[in-house]
């Protein structure tokens, strides 16, 4: 592969991003040695695009054909748990999505590229901050990503825990699922707990919410689509001897289509009208569509596919893979421009196995040149 002789280079890049994670809008250190590094390439490098937003910019020859490649720079706000010479040194901050190693492995493209590069157009390197709360790739286009610099098409890729090491997955059309953050909020009337017939407890008729969303996804949709509902939060003013007066229900639904999407908000407004009403309380229902989902273009998902078979062979490669349950910011960047977004096998065991956002995962150092070389040979590919 053709970063094989950076190897030892972005190990120490990427264990230098690990010990150093900040999370959305934060990623001071990941953009400052982004932007040192680009520049010690003989990259134009653009810096404070959307706070801590670095575009490197590197043209060979005459042509007017581009590619944007996009790497995410942000960390989570967990405790890691491992316990290896790099583990993370901030408390509560941790690469624990592997955006460490998405960015090391452009990185490691735009120094090949700058050294060796064959191609004929202009490469942008794009290392967007806020991935995680979705707002990194809104923020650069409203700052100028797409009219500042002139991007024909644009490809992200995310490593996955569980998938064969250096494997390789796309798909045309959805790809990964939009999300969804709702938020309910009941009004009943508090009172004393020995006396629950005086009052409208909340606790209660927000419980009977819960359970009740549940039903949406398993008797609402069509077996054959695909959509998620999951309530991460309840909170409410009871105390020990207080039953609660007030509920806020908080969650988060996935969907792979719009007409999914608009099935599960109708029927969580339904379900929480009828409920409610029932008990005589009031109530708000907040649905915000933070991410939508990422559809992949047609003709970037046979490019960024050939270029994968060229690099990996046949058998490492499905270019139709089943799409994936999480949602992914870069569907705003490819909502804008044609793009195409693709997964990588990060491998199934230990910690380079473990779930996405656990506190003892980790991104697998092997994938480094494989993820970078990919990079390398698409570029080439699109721009010859």
């Amino acid at each position: 592969m053709k970063t094989k002789s950076l190897h030892n280079q972005l190990v120490e890049w990427r264990h230098d991003l690990h010990m150093n994670p900040q999370i959305s809008f934060e990623e001071e250190y990941a953009s400052e040695k982004v932007a040192t590094l680009l520049n010690d390439f003989g990259i134009e490098v653009h810096k404070n695009i959307a706070k801590t937003g670095v575009v490197g910019v590197l043209k060979k020859g005459n042509s007017d054909k581009s590619i944007g490649i996009r790497a995410d720079m942000d960390a989570l706000p967990i405790n890691e748990l491992n316990t290896f010479s790099y583990k993370s040194k901030i408390e509560n901050r941790m690469h624990a999505c592997g955006h460490d190693g998405h960015t090391t492995m452009l990185l490691g493209a735009a120094k090949y590229l700058s050294e060796y590069g064959n191609f004929d157009g202009t490469v942008y390197f794009i290392f967007q901050p806020d991935e995680e709360n979705t707002f990194g790739a809104k923020t650069m286009i409203e700052e100028g990503l797409f009219t500042k610099f002139s991007i024909d098409e644009v490809y992200g890729m995310h490593n996955i825990p569980g998938m064969e090491m250096g494997t390789f997955g796309t798909r045309k059309g959805g790809i990964t699922t939009s999300e969804n953050l709702f938020e309910i909020s009941i009004q009943g009337k508090g009172g004393h707990a020995a006396l629950p017939h005086m009052s409208k407890d909340t606790l209660t008729i927000g419980s009977q919410i819960i359970v009740g969303l549940q039903t949406i996804v398993s008797r609402k949709l069509d077996p054959v689509e695909a959509g998620v509902v999951s309530v991460t939060e309840f909170i409410t003013d009871g105390k020990k001897n207080i039953l609660p007066g007030k509920g806020l229900i908080k969650g988060d639904a996935r969907a792979f289509s719009d007409k999914t999407n608009k099935i599960i908000e109708q029927n969580m407004r339904q379900l929480v009208k009828g409920v409610c009403d029932s008990y005589g309380i009031s109530y708000e229902v907040s649905y915000q569509t933070t991410c939508p989902m990422t559809y992949n273009q047609a003709e970037q998902t046979e490019s960024a596919t050939k270029a994968a078979i060229s690099l990996l062979g046949n058998e490492k490669c499905n270019g139709n893979i089943e799409p994936r349950s999480f949602s992914e910011d870069f569907s705003i960047m490819s909502n804008t421009k044609p793009g195409c977004f693709v997964l990588m096998g990060n491998g199934t065991s230990g910690s380079y196995g473990r779930p996405l956002h656990s506190a003892d995962y980790d991104f697998n150092d092997e994938l480094l040149v494989t993820g970078s070389s990919y990079w390398v040979e698409l570029a080439e590919q699109q721009l010859k």
